[in-house]
Order: C-alpha cells, then structure tokens, then sequence
C-alpha cells in the first residue's frame, strides 16, 4: 500500500478542513471479469467487478440480506405491483443526476444485454410485466404473478443511465460508457490482466478509503500468493488451500475466512442418446440413467476432497444450497462413499463392466479445480468407470461447455440471490429462452419446473420454503446435477488492513478499511 503523504503540515492550515490521505489499494483476483457491462453474464468476477462500480435499487449485504441502495423503502400495493422510492441528491460518475426514468431503461435493457450470453440476467426480470416512473423519485413495478423474490432478483440488477438503455455490451467493453453510481468510477480494463478503478468522492453511501484501487488478475495460484507475499499487492483472494497455513505464519500478513455459498457439482449430459464423452459398450450415454448417476455420486468420497485437496476448506455437499439458507433441506442425506454399491448400481444399469467416459472441467477458475478432476477421475475409474480428464482454462472451457460440446463437466455455482431458487432456476429449470440458462446437463423434470415455478409466486415465506423443498428434493432424488461440497471464502490481507470478507466472496474494495 502506498501513501501519499502531505509535504507540510504547517499549522497555518489547521483552519482548513482537514484532508483525507490519499491512498492507492492494489488486490488480486483469482479470475478476470469477462465484460464490463454489468447486465451481460451472470457469472461471479463480472459481478464482483460490477459491484464496485454499480449499484442496484437494493444490494446485499456481506452475508447476503437485503439492503436499500438506490431506493430508501418499498411497499407491495398489491400481489402484484410494488413500489419503490429512490434515493434523492445521488448522481452518476458522468455528473448526471439519478432518478426514476434511470431504472426503467435499466430493467429495460437486461433483454438487450443478454444477446450472446452465455448465461443472461433475463430470468431475474421476466416476470416484470411493467417498469413506469410515478413521479422523478418513485417507480412502480408490475409483476405478471405474486414475486415474492422480487427485491433478491433486483438486488442482480445494475442501474444505468438511462441514455445506455439501447447501448450494446461492446460498447462497454471497449471502455465506454461504463457509468454507475457506485463507490468507484471505472478508469480502465485490460482483459486478463488489470482492471483501474478512482474513487467516487460523491458516493452515496460515504466515500472510500482508497483514492485509486487496480484489481490485478492472477490466475496462477502460486503467482497470486507469491504477490502478496512479495508485498507487490495489499490483499489477495482465493488463497491455495496448501498456502493458507503458509500465509497465517507470514509476519506482516492476516488471512481472512467466511464461510461460502458456492456448491461445486457436477453436470451429466441427460438429453442426448449419444453423447460425445460418455458411451457404454452399446454406444449410447449411460449418463441418461439416474442408476448410473447414483453411482457416481457414490463413488466420490467428498470427505476425502476436502480433507486432502482442500486441507480442510470446503464442506461436503448434498444438496446445492447451505445450511441456513432459505430452500436448504434438513433432512436430505449426503451420499456416503461406498463404492462398492456404486458398482452394484452399475451392474444393474446394464455396465457391469463400466464405460467410457471423459470428464471436463477447468483448470484456473476455482480453488484446486484441476486437482479436483484428477482425484474424481481416479475414484469413478475405480467403480470402473474409465474415466479420462481434460481441463482448460476458464475462458475457454466455459464458452465450450455452454456449447453442449462436452458430456461430464464440473462447475461451481454461487447463491446469488441468497435463496434456493437462485440456484435451482439457472443450474436445473428445463432449459429455454429464458430458462435453465446454466443448464449444461439439459436436465429436465415437469414436476421440479412446477414446484419451481409456484414457489416463485408464493408470498406466503412459510408455503414457499415447502414448495423450494421439494423442488430441491426432487432435483436430488433424480440428481439432475451432483453436489460435491461448498467452497470456503479465503483473503489475505496486509496487517494493518481490515476486511470482514462476504458469503458470495465478492472482493470489494470499498469494504477494505484502512488503519485508523
């Protein structure tokens, strides 16, 4: 961290204010943002990014609760039609003044933005029938159906000047028009290295501590770890699980955990006849029969994972939502390691003597990934399914697997609205324009889709909670995806720092506070 320091204090200015220091904050991230509109991908660093720099009418918190943000307070007028009112004397990086006609063309744009995403914002507006602006400080919206989760789908949506509302995400790629009114003003973006971002002395909310933050991607783990030991970055995230014990015992250095929301699975190819890496002697996709996918889920002993890949950070998963979490089952029972009913299971699927199968996943995206695939790999080809691994880098290998070119893949997804069906909807609904966007595997259930999609118009907490219940019941009775185990948060910090770290593991610089 580097302080520019006052030449004179002379105590001829102690009449005058007093000055804030200001200060430089250098982090480094794990994985670089993929788009700087913040209404293109839903996908963590292209969130995280955009929360610097916007705001929604509510935000979440550290752990995820709903906040005001651009609207101080809301009320339902009816099931279906809420009202919001927005905060009065705010303004965009641009010098123009927030209001109402600002969040009509944003929630408007969000179809616009998703052309080409490979996961859209589009289902967290789809139900909203109507945007209008009442007067310059309160809107109404109208929702086709009772919404309950309308303010956590809100909190997903960035507001934008409503001069961007037709301006494609290549615009702001190039590094125009990136306007919010969040606690930092976009500078610069160089894909895959560096993002600049200055302070927002007009903030809302109280200006940052930090004048000048640079977020500086590292990929490689041992790179980002090695920059922070070095003392060329002030904070890390996502520290390797065998540097943790490494970094606690660096002077000079505090490691920082929070508990995560993001479930690593698995995704199995359920459509196709013939899928491209997986086939049985007969040539057709096991992968098709729940049999089979049980006894994958048998065969990882996710215990093992997280003790020996991720020296303890992480939490074996049965489900895709956390304990504590609106949605979470209590009573669904992790799949204990027993590889020997997983071959029995397979035996009676019709592969007594397994099958082929190639499993994808990334090698630079999440914590141990690659290491991950490899020790999955070795247990399914010991139930005897002959398994061979093939990682690639993220911006590669997301892009693919959208693309249905592969047929076992790993993933990692985030509760991003801090309930089930934020979860649920993306990774599992029967995929459509708007639906089941994350839904690689192409699973497929009427009676999930039904539970789903009543919970979504269930005001009653109590009625939807059941109705989220059971769709995660039924999701992991058929396993339309595999869970196995829940991420933990990790950041390195310089002494003297402080950083209270969040469940969505965003890394925020306006939460980084400095030494008083």
């Amino acid at each position: 961290m580097k302080t520019l320091k006052l030449a004179l204090l002379a105590s001829a200015c102690a009449a005058f204010a007093p000055f804030a220091t200001a200060q430089d904050l250098t982090i480094g991230i794990a994985a670089s943002p993929t788009s700087m509109d913040p209404q293109f991908y839903v996908v963590g660093p292209n969130s995280a990014m955009a929360r610097n720099i916007f705001d929604g009418l509510v935000n979440q918190d550290e752990l995820q609760q709903i906040q005001p943000a651009l609207a101080t307070s809301w009320e339902t007028v009816d099931e279906t039609t809420w009202e919001f009112k927005l905060r009065e004397g705010v303004n965009f990086h641009d010098g123009s003044s927030f209001g109402a006609e600002d969040v009509v063309a944003s929630i408007n744009r969000v179809p616009l933005a998703a052309t080409n995403s490979p996961s859209s914002f589009v289902p967290y507006v789809e139900g909203i029938a109507n945007v209008e602006a009442v007067d310059e400080h309160t809107v109404r919206i109208t929702t086709d159906t009772p919404t309950p989760l309308l303010l956590n789908n809100l909190s997903r949506i960035a507001i934008m000047p409503s001069e961007l509302e037709d301006v494609p995400s290549s615009t702001l790629n190039g590094g125009d028009k990136v306007i919010g009114t969040g606690p930092f003003e976009f500078v610069s973006w160089l894909p895959d290295s560096v993002v600049r971002l200055s302070r927002n002395e007009d903030y809302w909310d109280g200006p940052a501590e930090w004048e000048n933050v640079t977020y500086r991607v590292f990929t490689n783990s041992s790179a980002r770890v090695a920059a922070m030991l070095s003392g060329d970055v002030d904070m890390i995230e996502s520290i390797p699980t065998a540097d943790v014990s490494t970094l606690r015992n660096q002077d000079g250095v505090e490691v920082v955990t929070q508990s995560s929301n993001r479930v690593m699975y698995l995704h199995l190819d359920q459509d196709r006849a013939n899928s491209p890496f997986a086939a049985g002697p007969d040539g057709e996709n096991p992968l098709r029969d729940v049999q089979v996918r049980r006894a994958i889920s048998l065969s990882i002993n996710r215990e093992a994972l997280v003790e020996r890949i991720m020296d303890g950070q992480g939490i074996p998963a049965g489900q895709l939502v956390p304990e504590g979490y609106f949605g979470h089952v209590p009573e669904i029972e992790l799949d204990a390691y027993d590889p020997e009913r997983a071959q029995e299971l397979l035996a009676e699927a019709g592969y007594p003597d397994g099958f082929d199968l190639t499993f994808h996943a990334s090698n630079d995206r999440y914590p141990n990934d690659s290491l991950i695939a490899q020790a999955i790999g070795q247990m399914l080809t010991r139930v005897g399914i002959d398994t061979e691994i093939v990682t690639l880098p993220a911006s590669v290998y997301f892009s693919r697997a959208s693309a249905l070119e592969f047929s076992f893949i790993m993933g990692g997804a985030a509760v991003e609205t801090g309930e089930a069906s934020g979860v649920l909807g993306p990774l599992l609904e029967t995929y459509g324009e708007t639906s089941g966007q994350g839904n690689r595997g192409r699973y497929s259930s009427e009676a999930f889709d039904q539970a789903l999609q009543t919970a979504r118009m269930t005001i009653d907490d109590a009625e939807r909670k059941a109705l989220l219940e059971e769709a995660m019941r039924i999701a992991m009775d058929d396993l339309g995806v595999i869970p196995v185990f829940f991420l933990a948060n990790t950041w390195a910090i310089e002494d003297g720092l402080s950083f209270e770290g969040r469940s969505d593991g965003y890394t925020l610089a306006y939460d980084v506070k400095g030494a008083q």
